[in-house]
Formats: C-alpha cells, sequence, structure tokens
C-alpha cells in the first residue's frame, strides 16, 4: 500500500530481515521511555527476528512504514490467546519513530493491518495500551472504530508508579455477526 500524506508518500509493506535493525530501533525507544510496552530492557535484534518469525510462522501479518527509503514504524498482528476458540481474534501493534509521529505513519499501519487481518479472515481485532494518558494511541484506535472495552487497573509498574491497562476492540468482515 502506498498512501501520500501530507505531500510525504508513506509505503507499507510486509516487514524484510534487513528492516529488523530499524524495527528494533523504534521498539527501544518505547520500552525504555514510554509505557506503550511494559517491557523494561529492550530486546536486541535476533530477539525481534525471533519474534517477527513466530509471527509470520502463524500467517499472521508484520509490516512496516517507509518514508523515503527510510523504515519509521512497524505493526503486526499476533495471537490474543493460545487456545484455539481464539483463533478468529488477533491482538494488534503498532510503533512509530518518535522522531516521525504526526506524519500518518500510525494512521497508514493500522489501516493497512485492519485491511489485512479483515482478508485473512480475522474476526476480531483487540489492542492492548498501557496507560490510560496514552492518549495518542487511545485516539488512533478510536479513528478506526475499536471501542474501549475495559480497563485493569494498576497491572503494570513501570517507572516507579502502577500502570493502568487500556482494553480496545473492533470486528474485523462480519465480526460475530454471522458463523460464516
Amino acid at each position: 500500500m502506498n498512501k501520500t500524506t501530507q505531500s510525504v508518500e508513506i509505503i507499507i509493506r510486509n516487514c524484510q530481515a534487513g528492516d529488523m535493525d530499524a524495527v528494533t530501533r523504534i521498539y527501544a525507544h518505547h520500552v525504555e521511555q514510554s509505557l506503550a510496552s511494559f517491557e523494561e530492557t529492550a530486546p536486541d535484534v535476533q530477539e525481534m527476528t525471533n519474534r517477527r518469525d513466530a509471527i509470520l510462522k502463524k500467517k499472521h501479518p508484520f509490516m512496516v512504514a517507509e518514508i523515503e527509503g527510510k523504515v519509521l514504524g512497524f505493526a503486526y498482528a499476533s495471537t490474543f490467546r493460545p487456545r484455539s476458540a481464539y483463533d478468529y481474534t488477533v491482538e494488534n501493534s503498532v510503533y512509530v519513530d518518535p522522531g516521525a509521529t504526526g506524519q500518518g505513519i500510525g494512521s497508514s499501519l493500522i489501516e493497512e493491518l485492519i485491511n489485512t487481518c479483515s482478508e485473512l479472515g480475522f474476526r476480531q481485532m483487540v489492542a492492548i495500551i498501557g496507560d490510560t494518558e496514552n492518549r495518542a494511541s487511545i485516539r488512533l484506535h478510536e479513528r478506526f472504530g475499536f471501542k474501549q472495552v475495559g480497563l485493569l487497573n494498576g497491572t503494570g509498574f513501570k517507572f516507579g508508579r502502577w500502570v493502568d491497562t487500556v482494553i480496545m476492540q473492533r470486528g474485523l468482515g462480519d465480526g460475530s455477526n454471522s458463523l460464516a
């Protein structure tokens, strides 16, 4: 998918092995500087590659956003829960380079992720968002039809404080309105 926003072309494509340095760098920022991830130690490139490979092995999408040849964001859909009854539900993750926010990268990634997951036959998408104060992520998900369905109080402890978890959800395709 190619999308032009504010005269900048954002290319959304499948993540390749050569993208993993950028993916790791972007994720490390969110681990070390924000509450978007409840990890406290940033994983290295090999670990991030292993995670990407596990997602792809399950036939779930893992994509990057590129502007002028530079990877500035990534998104993926992973297994929501391991039991088979959850096979039609995915959890999304979207991360944008801190120096590239406000350019439509997050919107482009989540839009393509929703479309791809719908085409793959998934019926529900869940977002697990760290921190009720993460308004940018909450607003992004709301713009794409997610509704807050839960709030887990004080489920994480990071940066010396207790942090809530926001749970948002949206249907994909027919959602739960039909069996087929």
